[in-house]
């Protein structure tokens, strides 16, 4: 995984990363050791190569922040009852940022231990446009199995031809029966202006919301803009004890390589 080095700071950039305990499917996900490693610990480490500013992890678990201090890592102490992972890092930033010094922060997921830090600088270049509120990324695909997959979040967006950035003009778990060609697999990976981020957490959850359980359409529906940059490779998440093992081997081939 390479990284560029010569990458500027954003002293008025956050990333602050939502990590919670409980989880249905894997108990603990956050604490899961990956080749001695927790896999919080590794998505802060990821964040930190990105070299984009402050990384945060926010969380209500002590034994989540106590890994994150004992990495040399910043955790902010969140409300247990807050409904989404936006709620949380639009909490801890009110926590530690009351003076409103970053204006824009990234909310990049807990679980996905091998993201490129170049992926998540990427996130950053829709909000070169001043008219966009959120950014966030895709993928190119052409699996037409993820078509229908409810799984597999979808964005429909317009992209111009050799473009990188365009604006989402829906997010979707199927896509209409008529869509032909390739598709956008949406990577859950948000950078917000720290304005659009505070007007987000008070909408109320929108019915599009409701019926896709897709968090990003409550913005969509209040009229905010988002758009998406285009990456080369999705980065694989951890949601089942399958997804935990193929992120093992990966890591484990990586760091063998990396040590020849």
């Amino acid at each position: 995984m390479t990284t560029r080095t010569n990458r500027p700071r954003y002293n008025n950039t956050a990333i602050v990363i939502p990590a919670r305990l409980a989880s249905t499917r894997l108990p603990n996900k956050p604490l899961l050791d990956i080749e001695g490693v927790p896999m919080i610990v590794r998505v802060w480490n990821q964040a930190k190569q990105a070299d984009l500013g402050k990384v945060i992890v926010a969380t209500a678990d002590r034994e989540i922040a106590d890994v994150i201090t004992k990495a040399g890592g910043k955790a902010v102490m969140t409300d247990a009852d807050l409904p989404s992972g936006s709620d949380r890092i639009a909490q801890a930033l009110e926590k530690i940022d009351v003076q409103g010094k970053f204006t824009t922060v990234i909310n990049l997921q807990g679980d996905m231990p091998t993201i490129n830090p170049d992926a998540i600088a990427s996130c950053l270049e829709p909000l070169l446009d001043p008219a966009v509120d959120i950014s966030t990324l895709v993928v190119k695909s052409d699996d037409d199995d993820e078509k229908v997959d409810p799984n597999a979040v979808k964005a429909i967006l317009k992209l111009a031809p050799g473009g990188k950035t365009a604006r989402a003009l829906n997010f979707c778990r199927r896509l209409p029966v008529d869509h032909t060609g390739s598709h956008y697999h949406h990577i859950g990976i948000y950078a917000y202006r720290r304005t659009a981020l505070e007007t987000f957490v008070k909408l109320p959850v929108s019915a599009r919301e409701k019926t896709e359980s897709l968090e990003q359409l409550r913005a969509l529906d209040a009229g905010m803009r988002i758009d998406a940059a285009l990456v080369d490779t999705f980065p694989l998440g951890v949601d089942t004890p399958a997804d935990l093992e193929r992120v093992r081997a990966l890591v484990k081939a990586s760091e063998k390589t990396g040590a020849q």
